[in-house]
């Protein structure tokens, strides 16, 4: 999910830090301390599974990412990574991983630094930096064992914000982008100049200060949507901290920027009741970007995670997403049925 929380909670924040002083810290603040295993003892996901057992890369930084791969039976037509968003993990991600599979696009992804069953602090990041180099990462490995085929990006919430600099940074490399419910730029009404400049003091004075967490309602209109969210082990369901909340105003202000000079392909999908993530920035980046291949579906009453949302709206996204993502294949990785199918047409003309 992401970040419109973030701003609002900053001046609640600030001000009880002002009255309180440090006392507050004990009621505020969520530690999590890194525990670094014994040497020579299997290095194991936060939920204690050696990742020996699982599949995972290691980062840059040396830190263990769990990975899924949802690989079709025969030769893949594409590749498409799937980034998702703050707090959560790539495990919700299986249907729509599962629909693209079917039409014979491998589909892969990993829980980011922080998140689900990948290694670090919990929802915190030092620089939103490592995310963007975390994919392009994952993305090079895939690419060195598949060098022939496009490559896409699926993103949610925070996820699209990580898609859309990752594009940006190799934009050539990329055949096309499905946004869903990006963030793409903080609401204006909460990241006014004051609790900007307050973010900046407490992120000085105590980045490890919590603030409020995700609400779930805002999620899906369905209710058992909601109640899965909650139950979710892997999703992060405490405050989300000062310095987190900065990374992301960061990678706002560092989109809003390269927005004019975006040229790659996108489809941005989002709800019109979206709270979490300002649909606003959706429209200025359909707007404003110099790509000529690009277009936004806009869901009225949608609430944030849209492929979550109602049935008929979750469908209507999986459908989108496979249609437009297929619709931009080279013609030489057209399945057989479809290529079959075009011959028997030309005969018959």
């Amino acid at each position: 999910m992401n970040g419109v929380t973030a701003a609002t909670c900053l001046l609640v924040a600030g001000l009880s830090y002002y009255l309180y002083g440090s006392d507050v810290l004990s009621v505020l603040r969520v530690s999590f301390a890194d525990h670094m295993p014994e040497p020579g003892a299997p290095r194991r996901t936060p939920q204690g599974v050696p990742y020996a057992d699982l599949q995972h890369i290691v980062n840059a930084d040396g830190l263990h990412l769990f990975c899924r791969y949802w690989e079709p039976a025969g030769p893949p037509r594409a590749l498409v990574f799937v980034a998702h968003g703050a707090g959560e993990h790539c495990g919700p991600y299986d249907e729509i991983a599962q629909r693209l599979k079917e039409l014979s696009l491998l589909v892969f992804a990993h829980d980011h630094v922080g998140h689900g069953q990948s290694e670090g602090e919990r929802m915190n990041i030092k620089d939103f930096q490592v995310y963007i180099r975390d994919s392009l990462q994952h993305i090079d490995l895939m690419k060195s064992r598949y060098p022939d085929l496009p490559v896409f990006i699926v993103g949610h919430s925070m996820g699209g914000a990580i898609s859309i600099l990752t594009a940006c940074e190799r934009p050539a490399d990329f055949a096309g982008v499905v946004l869903i419910a990006p963030m793409v730029q903080m609401n204006p009404e909460s990241a006014t100049p004051f609790k900007v400049f307050l973010a900046k003091v407490l992120n000085h004075m105590v980045p490890s200060l919590s603030l409020g967490s995700i609400e779930s309602k805002w999620v899906s209109r369905d209710k058992k949507q909601v109640e899965a969210y909650d139950a979710d082990e892997l999703n992060f369901h405490g405050g989300m901290r000062v310095s987190f909340g900065m990374q992301l105003m960061g990678a706002a202000a560092r989109i809003e920027r390269e927005i004019p000079s975006i040229t790659w392909p996108f489809l941005l999908l989002h709800g019109d009741a979206d709270k979490l993530c300002d649909i606003r920035g959706s429209k200025m980046m359909c707007e404003k970007a110099a790509s000529t291949d690009k277009k936004l579906k806009v869901y009225e009453g949608g609430y944030h995670a849209l492929h979550h949302d109602l049935p008929e709206v979750a469908e209507s996204v999986l459908k989108e997403v496979s249609g437009w993502i297929t619709e931009r294949l080279p013609a030489t990785t057209q399945q057989p049925q479809q290529q079959q199918e075009k011959q028997q047409q030309q005969e018959g003309s």
